[in-house]
Parts: structure tokens; sequence; C-alpha cells
């Protein structure tokens, strides 16, 4: 099978849904089938208002057209509401070629945060998007369940993976030896990350990424470590030399920097929101609690080795697995056949 994937999100992008499709590319071929991205590194781009670092594609719809024509894929996936993702759902719906997408960002919260843009406006443009397709693909229940209210519709289950061999605990305390607490992601005001810094916390607290608020954040508070934006063993290091990863962002869809936290024997401290109840054992690998102070403080007395255990069972096989086998579904719900029972079994398990 060849899947064409659609995606605004691509390097040097650093985020959860780059790295998922980094991987999924990889672990798909592994399982037989080809992946060929569509990304803005093959268009014009300008920068994103308020967050220059990303760079938006300006995608022309015949390159588009002749582009995807000569790829002839057997399946299409669109993984991003952006230009990109906008240009390839017009190709196939002037061509009735079923489509399946990924809901993976909470635009509507973003953009009432940056520019005070009411999130139902928002929600009904990506409804809009999504519901023009044969399925649509969600990290987690409690986000499926919430869109499903919201009125999206074919709605499909697919979790996410975390390299264990890359993110495990080692011995580096690259930070000191007091209680350090650290959180990786976008410094940006959707992330809500001055929510971690303003706690009341013993030892230290460090940031690992950038992003548009780093200057102004690091400027109010000074006794915060900002490292800047890590990768690759670099990253790895920064998790095992923490203590408790505290997550305080409010409207992720899932959260791999809490998979790769966990991996490195960090247990959590987040509020009880999508992301972090699908993924946390409460008390167990983690505090979840609408005082994030608590959270973080509780996190600190948990059992390393159990939340290791725990981050192991999400495996990135299984994710390939279950997307691969949505892709399937969906074409065969479009075309109007019914799945055969191997591949539901197959879906069913995966999901588990």
């Amino acid at each position: 099978m060849r899947i064409l994937v659609a995606t605004d999100a691509w390097r040097p992008q650093v985020n959860g849904v780059v790295r998922t499709y980094e991987r999924l590319v990889g672990e798909a071929e592994r399982l037989g089938a080809e992946i060929i991205l569509l990304t803005p590194a093959e268009f014009n781009t300008i920068p994103c208002p308020t967050y220059p670092e990303i760079r938006l594609a300006l995608p022309g719809y015949a390159y588009v057209c002749a582009r995807l024509d000569l790829i002839k894929p057997d399946a299409m996936h669109i993984a991003t509401e952006g230009p990109v993702g906008w240009m390839t759902r017009r190709y196939c719906r002037r061509r009735r070629i079923p489509f399946t997408t990924s809901f993976h960002t909470r635009f509507p919260e973003y953009l009432s945060s940056r520019f005070g843009i009411p999130e139902g406006w928002t929600y009904r443009a990506q409804r809009h998007f999504h519901n023009a397709g044969a399925g649509m693909m969600v990290a987690t229940p409690s986000l499926a369940s919430d869109l499903e209210r919201r009125g999206f519709a074919r709605i499909m289950p697919w979790t996410r993976g975390v390299d264990t061999e890359q993110f495990r605990p080692r011995p580096d305390r690259l930070f000191g030896e007091a209680p350090v607490f650290i959180t990786v992601g976008r410094v940006a005001v959707e992330k809500n990350i001055e929510a971690f810094l303003r706690l009341e916390l013993p030892g230290r607290k460090v940031v690992v990424g950038t992003g548009p608020q780093q200057d102004e954040l690091s400027q109010r508070f000074p006794e915060v470590l900002f490292t800047g934006r890590k990768s690759g063993e670099e990253l790895a290091q920064c998790y095992a030399s923490a203590d408790v990863f505290v997550f305080p962002s409010r409207t992720d869809t899932f959260g791999i920097v809490l998979l790769e936290a966990m991996a490195s024997g960090l247990p959590i401290a987040a509020y009880p929101v999508t992301g972090p109840i699908d993924i946390v054992q409460q008390g167990l690998t983690g505090v979840l609690d609408d005082d994030l102070g608590t959270a973080a403080r509780g996190a600190l007395s948990l059992d390393r080795g159990r939340v290791v255990e725990a981050a192991r069972q999400y495996d990135w096989d299984n994710a390939a697995r279950l997307f691969l086998a949505n892709i399937e579904a969906a074409l065969f719900a479009a075309q109007g056949r019914r799945v055969p029972k191997r591949r539901v079994r197959l879906a069913q398990a995966r999901s588990v």
C-alpha cells in the first residue's frame, strides 16, 4: 500500500506531530507500506503570524494536482488543517477520492488565546474540514468523546508510541542534585508555561524548548533555566536529569512528551485534562490535580520504576499497525464494502 500523507507540520519544526509522522514512515515501511509525504518543504513559505519560527506553505493547486497525479497513492491521509492540508482536501473532493484525517491540535483554544477568536467559529471550520473525510483519527478516548459531542463524525482511535531505547533512565544530572522539575515543549501562551513558572517548588525549574514567549518569560523568571531547543540524545539527557515532569498545558490532544518523560523515569504532574487523564495512572505514574503545585510536589514521592514500566506499553509498532488498519477500514467503508473480519479483529486489538 502506498499512502500519501499531507502535513503542514514538518522539519525544521520540532513537535509531537512531526515526531509522530517521522516515526510512522519507518514503522510503516517495516510493515510493508510506503508513506510518501507532501510537506511545506516543496513550496514557498511565509512566517506564521506571532510565531515566525513556523513557516506556512503557499501551495499552488496546479502543482499539488500534478504531484499527486504522479504519485498515484492507494490512500490519502491529511494530517493537518493548514494550507497543505486544505489544498490536498480540495484535490480529493474534486476527484471524489476518499481520504482520512487526523485531529492533532486544538486550534480553537490556541486561536482564542492568541487572537480572541471565538472557539465556536474555529470548531465549525474544523468540523467542515474533517467531516468530509472517510475517517478522523484521534489519540485518546477523552478527546474522541469531546469531539463527538461537538459534532465530529467517523472518529477512529490512533494511539502513539515512545522510543524506550533512546528515552530511558540514566545517571545524568545536568541540572544538579536538588529536586529538578522540568517541562518540555513550545514556549508559547497556549502551552500555559507560566503556570509552571509561578509554582512554589523546592529545588530547580527547567524549561526545554523555544517559542515566542521565551524572551519575556526568561526575563520575568530569571531563576528558571531555559535551555532552548534540544533533540535526540541531548533531549533524552535533559529528561533523565530531572525528577518530575510538569505538564501545564490544558489544550494538548495527547502529549508525546508525557511518554518520553515517563520512559525516562519521570512521574507526571499535570491538570486532569485530555491527554494526561488518558495516559497518567493517578498516584502510580503521576499526580493530576487542579492545583498544579500540589501535583508536582506529590509526584516527587512516586516509584520511578513503575513509571518506566507503564511507558513500555506505548509501542510504535502498535501505533503504526493501528494507523494502517484505520486506513483500510476507512477505504472499505467509503467504497460501501464491509471490512473483513480479520481486519476488524486487528483494529480492535490494536486500539486497546
